[in-house]
Formats: C-alpha cells, sequence, structure tokens
C-alpha cells in the first residue's frame, strides 16, 4: 500500500510518519501532486497558523489537488481545518471540501486547548474498535463548529467538531498519533479503510 503524507511545511509531519511506520507501514512525504494522486491513502497533517499553510499549498498548486482526490484522505488538526470552506484566523478561505467553518474559542476558556480531551458520539468506520468517551490529545486555538458532515464532537467550553467526514475525505481535530492506544487504533481504521460506493 502506498500512503503519501502530504509535505507543505508545515510541522509535525515526522511524527506522523513514525507512527504509520509502527503499524506496519511505510509513508513517503512529498508535494509532488502525481505521487499524492497516485496514493492509496493520503494523510494531510498540519501544525501552525491557517493563511500561511494556505500560502504554502498555493505556491505548490495543492489547494487545486487535494479536493479532487478519490481515494481516502485524512485531515489531521490544521490539516482538517484548512478542508473546511472558512478559517477565521488569518481570515482564511479554506479547500471547501466541508461545509464547515473554524472559529476561535472565546475567552471563556483557556486558549489554546492543550492536553487530552474526551471523543463522543463516534459515528463512523474510522471509530470501529474505539470506546465512546475515549480521550484524546489536542493542541488548538481554533475549532470546526458543529455540521451535518460531523462524526464526532469534544466539549472545550462549546461543543465542537472533533472529527469529520464527507465522502472520502476525514478529518481530525485531535493528534492521533499523539493520542496513544485510541488515536493509534483510528490511525490503522483509517489505513485499512476501502473506498465503499
Amino acid at each position: 500500500m502506498k500512503i503519501a503524507i502530504i509535505d507543505y511545511g508545515a510541522g509535525n509531519i515526522q511524527s506522523i510518519k513514525f507512527a504509520v511506520k509502527r503499524l506496519g507501514f511505510e509513508a513517503v512525504l512529498t508535494d509532488d501532486a502525481e505521487e499524492i494522486k497516485s496514493a492509496d491513502k493520503v494523510i494531510f497533517p498540519g501544525v501552525g497558523e491557517a493563511s500561511s499553510a494556505m500560502k504554502m499549498l498555493k505556491s505548490t498548486r495543492l489547494d487545486k489537488v487535494i479536493p479532487q482526490l478519490t481515494q481516502p484522505v485524512l485531515g489531521i488538526c490544521l490539516g482538517m481545518q484548512l478542508m473546511c470552506e472558512y478559517c477565521e484566523e488569518g481570515d482564511t478561505p479554506g479547500l471547501s471540501i466541508f461545509d464547515a467553518k473554524v472559529v476561535k474559542f472565546d475567552n471563556t476558556v483557556k486558549v489554546p486547548q492543550i492536553g487530552w480531551n474526551q471523543i463522543y458520539d463516534l459515528r463512523s468506520d474510522l471509530f470501529e474498535g474505539v470506546n465512546e468517551k475515549e480521550y484524546v490529545y489536542l493542541v488548538h486555538s481554533f475549532y470546526v463548529k458543529e455540521c451535518e458532515e460531523t462524526i464526532c464532537s469534544t466539549e472545550y467550553g462549546v461543543e465542537y467538531t472533533s472529527a469529520i467526514k464527507k465522502n472520502n475525505f476525514y478529518g481530525v481535530q485531535f493528534h492521533p498519533e499523539k493520542s496513544s492506544k485510541a488515536g493509534e487504533k483510528i490511525l490503522e481504521n483509517f489505513l485499512k479503510l476501502e473506498l465503499r460506493s
């Protein structure tokens, strides 16, 4: 199986590559459109700021490539947020894969949210074998509002989308590569997904 991790200058890419390796798979880090298009699975990671990350995607024309992908794609953290239609951070139009908006936590909670929190209302094959109210690791100041495409939620001052799905596209706000056994299982489930028509 060919796994491509999109390399567009966003942080945290090596740790995802190592997490994939621990599951017995090899992944390539690449910004090459043809290599990404020919992969069986694509991981779109990201740690950083939305507007500068979007500029990087545009500079390599990956902003045009990613929405056209037909294999399973997993956006992680900022990767998931950039797949939405709009992000408040840097007033950034996203890739519009998901019909969702990304907004900042208000000042009633400590921002960024850093650490372990629970996911619940799990409704996708991505969570097969994962318990309701399992703990995952999160680091973020902005969140995706609840929407029709939400497949699990988390509560931090407000209930928000911690995972999302539309067709072959999946996104998780948390870091599966840092989320112990639950995160490993979610990553493994993604890598084992069959595309269902």
